[in-house]
C-alpha cells in the first residue's frame, strides 16, 4: 500500500511501507521509489511513494544470474507466480514457448521437417497464479511435431517433410514443384514456410529465423533467444550425396541423409526439424522436442 499522496505523513508511515531498522531515519530510505539517492531529503519526498515488489515464481529448473531468474521447462509442469510485482520495469517477464519440430520425410520423401512454432516476448505481463506448461514432442518419420504451451500461450508443432510438406508452426519441406509437389506452410509470427527441392535434393523446412532457400539442401536458419539458437529447419536428403546440414548446423536441426541412409534427428529441446531421408527404404530423422523458458527480475 503506497504512502498517502496528501495530508499528514509520519516517519512511522514511511517505515511501515519500506521497512528498515529502528531507530528510523530518513537517510535510511535514500533511493527508494522516487526519493533522491543522495543529498537533502524531506518527509514531503515520500508523498505517493511505494515499496518496490518484484516478480516471484516457482516451477521448472531455476537458474539465477545477478538480479534475474530463469525458469526452464523441458517437460510438462506448472509455472506459479506468487507475486506479479509492482516495480516499474520489473513487473514483466521474458518468455519463449517453443513447440516440437517436425520429422523429416522418409521412403522417397526426402524433405526436411519444419521447426516448431516459436512464440517470444521480451516484456510480457502474466497474472499471479498457476500457469500450466506443456512441452511438445518432436515428430517422427513423416510426422508433425506437437504443440507447446504456457497457460493460454500456445505454439504449434512443426510440419513434417515429404513430397507434400506438412503445415505447422514452420512448414515442412516439399518435393520438386515440377512434379506437382509442394512445401508446407508456416504460421506468421511463429515460423516460416518450408521450401521445395531441386533435381536431386529436397528442401528443408523453414526455421523461425528465416526460411531455407528454394532448390537448396539446407533448412531454415535458427532463431536466437535466451542466448542460444533454437528452431532450425531440417536439411533435405538426396539420392547420391549428403544435403545437410539443416540450418547450417544451427539450432540443433537435423541433417539430410545420403543415398539409402536415414536422416539425422534434431537435438532434444531444440524445436528443430529432423533431416530428410536419403532415398527409398530409409526414414526421416526425428524433430527435436520443444522447450519453455521464462525470465524475470526478482530484486533490485
Amino acid at each position: 500500500m503506497a504512502v498517502t499522496s496528501s495530508g499528514q505523513i509520519t516517519l512511522l508511515d514511511i517505515a511501515t511501507e519500506f521497512g528498515g531498522s529502528e531507530p528510523h531515519t530518513l537517510s535510511e530510505y535514500y533511493g527508494k521509489s522516487t526519493v533522491p539517492a543522495s543529498g537533502q531529503i524531506s518527509i514531503g519526498n515520500f508523498y505517493g511513494t511505494s515499496n518496490a515488489v518484484y516478480v516471484l515464481a516457482t516451477g521448472g529448473s531455476i537458474s539465477t544470474s545477478g538480479s534475474y531468474k530463469t525458469h526452464t521447462f523441458t517437460g510438462s509442469g506448472t509455472f506459479t507466480i506468487t507475486s506479479a510485482g509492482n516495480a516499474a520495469g520489473a513487473n514483466t517477464v521474458e518468455y519463449m514457448v517453443l513447440a516440437g519440430g517436425g520429422g523429416g520425410g522418409g521412403s522417397g520423401r526426402h524433405a526436411g521437417g519444419g521447426a516448431g512454432g516459436l512464440l517470444y516476448s521480451s516484456s510480457a505481463t502474466l497474472s499471479a497464479g498457476a500457469h500450466s506448461v506443456s512441452i511438445g514432442g518432436g515428430g517422427g518419420n513423416n510426422s508433425s511435431g506437437s504443440n507447446s504451451s504456457l497457460g493460454s500461450i500456445t505454439s504449434t508443432g512443426g510440419g513434417y517433410g515429404g513430397t507434400h510438406g506438412g503445415n505447422g508452426g514452420s512448414g515442412g519441406g516439399g518435393g520438386q514443384t515440377r512434379h506437382g509437389y509442394d512445401r508446407g506452410n508456416g504460421i506468421a509470427g511463429q515460423g516460416n514456410d518450408g521450401r521445395n527441392g531441386g533435381h536431386n535434393c529436397y528442401g528443408g523446412g523453414g526455421g523461425k529465423g528465416s526460411g531455407g532457400g528454394s532448390n537448396q539442401p539446407h533448412g531454415g536458419t535458427s532463431y536466437t533467444a535466451f542466448s542460444a539458437a533454437y528452431a532450425g529447419g531440417g536439411g533435405g536428403g538426396r539420392h547420391d550425396a549428403g544435403c545437410g546440414p539443416g540450418s547450417n548446423g544451427g539450432g540443433g536441426a537435423g541433417n539430410g541423409g545420403v543415398l539409402n541412409q536415414s536422416g539425422i534427428s534434431a537435438s532434444g529441446n531444440s524445436g528443430s526439424g529432423g533431416g530428410g531421408a536419403g532415398w527409398r527404404g530409409s526414414v526421416g530423422g526425428n524433430g527435436g522436442s520443444g522447450i519453455v523458458k521464462v525470465k524475470y527480475q526478482f530484486q533490485a
